[in-house]
């Protein structure tokens, strides 16, 4: 197994190092690019909390990073649960966190995995097997309305009444039961004349949806921000806008909670900023990442520090 150079990796390093001796949280441990990263540069007291949900990512991560075991904790489990994880580690604030929302490119290049349009495999999707539903029930038992909001909602996908009347017809013969049939299906029904692959945004869409992401994001930026010690920073990567615009959206709300009428001369909620946002723009790649990572194009570092 080889893992890819984590995206912005020096920008992720050079706003989350702390000179004191500090406990950083990486919700999202992949291959161990951005952890490894943290406990190089970090101070010899310091600690590491690190979290993923996939069996295959950690034991790559344990055997790549097991000359830091003193320093390191790592914790099976949906970042969702950061709050468990740290209280499990033994503490009850932390200095620093990170959420790499990114899916790893070694879930996505894995066939068996059936995330990807460019595999042929079963249709899956779940970044955690335990989950009910996986592609194959949204594709084969929703109604077409439901599979054309998925694809519009989560893909953004404005053809995606054609897609899921394509896909509801198809699967009156047979069921969907693999990727290739389903990116088949998506070509079918809008064409190939896109600059990506026609079945990206159904496919993207289709996975938010199983995965329930965007509703896992918005409650782990919650409890992370919550977690913060004084000066803390959170630190956030993400790789499309329905992501980006969610942790946009937060940070300014944990910066500017106040829910007063904008008339009223002086605030009557009481509700206080919990700090500022670092980033009034998200740091992207610089021209060198771009030109040797694909994955850093659409990717967006966005910073907000606890201020209490």
């Amino acid at each position: 197994m080889e893992y890819h150079k984590s995206v912005l990796f020096d920008e992720v390093i050079d706003n989350i190092i702390t000179k004191k001796d500090a406990v950083y949280v990486d919700c999202t441990l992949g291959g161990g690019g951005h952890t490894e990263g943290i406990l190089e540069n970090s101070s010899e007291n310091s600690k590491v909390v690190a979290i993923d949900q996939d069996t295959e990512a950690i034991e790559f991560a344990k055997k790549r990073l097991e000359k830091y075991g003193h320093k390191l904790q790592i914790f099976q489990d949906n970042f969702r649960n950061i709050d468990t994880a740290v209280y499990l580690a033994g503490f009850e604030k932390v200095d620093r966190i990170l959420m790499d929302i990114g899916v790893s490119s070694n879930q996505l290049d894995n066939a068996e995995r059936g995330f990807s349009y460019r595999f042929d495999a079963r249709l899956d999707m779940r970044m955690d097997s335990s989950l009910k539903i996986s592609a194959y029930e949204v594709v084969n038992d929703f109604s077409e309305k439901e599979i054309a909001d998925i694809i519009y909602k989560y893909g953004e996908e404005p053809k995606s009444r054609k897609i899921a009347k394509k896909i509801v017809e198809y699967r009156q013969n047979k069921p969907i039961e693999t990727t290739l049939e389903l990116a088949d299906i998506v070509i079918k029904s809008i064409g190939k004349s896109m600059k990506r692959h026609p079945a990206k945004r159904t496919f993207q869409a289709i996975r938010i949806y199983v995965n329930k992401e965007l509703e896992v994001l918005s409650e782990t930026l919650d409890k992370a921000v919550e977690l913060l010690n004084k000066n803390g920073r959170l630190l956030v990567i993400t790789f499309h806008s329905l992501e980006d615009r969610i942790v946009k959206e937060k940070f300014r709300e944990y910066e500017d909670p106040c829910t007063c009428p904008k008339d009223i001369p002086i605030c009557v909620c009481n509700k206080k900023s919990l700090g500022k946002i670092i980033t009034k723009k998200p740091i992207i790649a610089k021209k060198i990442e771009l030109e040797e990572n694909n994955r850093a194009h659409s990717a967006k570092l966005r910073i907000f520090e606890r201020s209490e």
